[in-house]
């Protein structure tokens, strides 16, 4: 049974669940217990909370925890059953820092499951801005700030961190992962339609309370897709979304991520998600010129490049020359398809959310249509 573990501020031993306690129905898991004194006060302009997915970092997570600043009313420590120790140490950290909530997952769940569990954790207290911040170290805490500062002045709905944006940095990132995050950026915005974006599986993160409650939590990926999962589900909410500049910290920390499934399993997510987009924003809740240019495109490149290679082998078998006729018959559509698809392309990459979605949203939102969507 998932848990969350606090501590007291007569500086008690945490409790974890020695002791009968109220239980909230989460969406992601139905079991996680709190108690109404767990409602902490902030002085800040807007209650800041942290999500930190914990697992096998039983080393590296009390110097991160001890780096979060004042600022942050909330800091949600999610075990994903680590078999590490991370759990105990989570505990004792919570027993010392009355800002600290342990949740605990009964088995192994993946990253993307952990944030939501802190996610929807975070809604139910009353969280406005929800950061995510990895919990090895190569996120610095110190930069919770400027990651969310647009959302705090109302520019943007969810802003991620961009390695990228500072050269001198990048001399400390593998040259593995500089390629490799090159071609998943450009997979992730064609995938997302975020063409401003890069970095996509850069893991620090926030989003406004009002638009997380607005995602489909129960169709976002658990595992490390998750990063690129969540920029879809938000471009089909028409959420504002930004790249801010932070420094890569490397310290000799090992990826848990595969890179076999990255090359397999990633592009296959991405060209699923890249038809749905299309499909959603450009059918289902939208039909335009765009629409046209798409459909058009691909009907006239498809009869050209098809007629074209027919008319082709059939010259060969029968040893006759194609008739200019019968050349400008396959080559005029594939130009005009061409084109055509290049309109649409234009229009997609300029078809970038601007206006922040939360500012239109109310506090006790109804459901999204958008958790309707498969």
């Amino acid at each position: 049974m998932p848990s969350i573990v606090t501590s007291q501020s007569s500086g008690l031993p945490a409790i974890s669940m020695m002791r009968p306690v109220p239980m909230i129905s989460s969406p992601l898991h139905p079991h996680v217990a709190t108690t109404d004194s767990e409602q902490p006060s902030t002085g800040c302009a807007k209650k800041l909370a942290v999500v930190v997915p914990c697992y096998k970092v039983a080393n590296e997570i009390g110097n991160v925890i001890g780096r979060i600043g004042p600022e942050i009313s909330l800091i949600y420590c999610v075990d994903d059953a680590c078999p590490d120790r991370s759990g105990a140490v989570l505990r004792e950290i919570a027993a010392r820092e009355p800002r600290v909530r342990v949740i605990e997952h009964s088995r192994n769940s993946g990253v993307g499951a952990a944030v939501l569990t802190g996610y929807a954790q975070a809604i139910r207290d009353g969280a406005e801005i929800i950061v995510k911040l990895d919990g090895d170290g190569q996120m610095a805490p110190e930069d919770i700030g400027a990651v969310v500062k647009p959302i705090s002045w109302g520019e943007a709905d969810y802003v991620k961190g961009n390695r990228f944006f500072d050269l001198e940095s990048l001399h400390s990132m593998p040259w593995a992962r500089i390629i490799g995050n090159a071609g998943m950026s450009f997979l992730s915005k064609l995938s997302s339609g975020y063409w401003n974006l890069f970095d996509p599986t850069n893991g620090f993160t926030a989003i406004h309370a009002r638009v997380a409650a607005r995602l489909p939590m129960e169709k976002l990926s658990r595992r490390y897709f998750f990063e690129s999962d969540i920029l879809f589900r938000l471009n089909t909410l028409r959420a504002v979304t930004v790249d801010v500049p932070l420094k890569a910290h490397y310290a000799g920390e090992h990826s848990s991520l595969s890179l076999m499934k990255t090359l397999v399993q990633f592009p296959l997510l991405h060209l699923r998600n890249f038809c749905k987009r299309l499909f959603y924003n450009y059918f289902l809740r939208d039909f335009n010129l765009a629409s046209i240019n798409l459909v058009l495109g691909l009907m006239l490149l498809c009869f050209g490049i098809v007629f074209g290679i027919s008319r082709w082998i059939s010259g060969i078998e029968m040893n006759l020359r194609a008739s200019s006729g019968t050349v400008m018959l396959a080559a005029l559509p594939i130009v005009l398809g061409w084109q055509s698809l290049m309109s649409f392309i234009n229009f997609d990459l300029t078809n970038i959310p601007h206006r922040p979605l939360h500012h239109s949203l109310q506090e006790n939102a109804l459901p999204s249509a958008n958790s309707r969507l498969v």
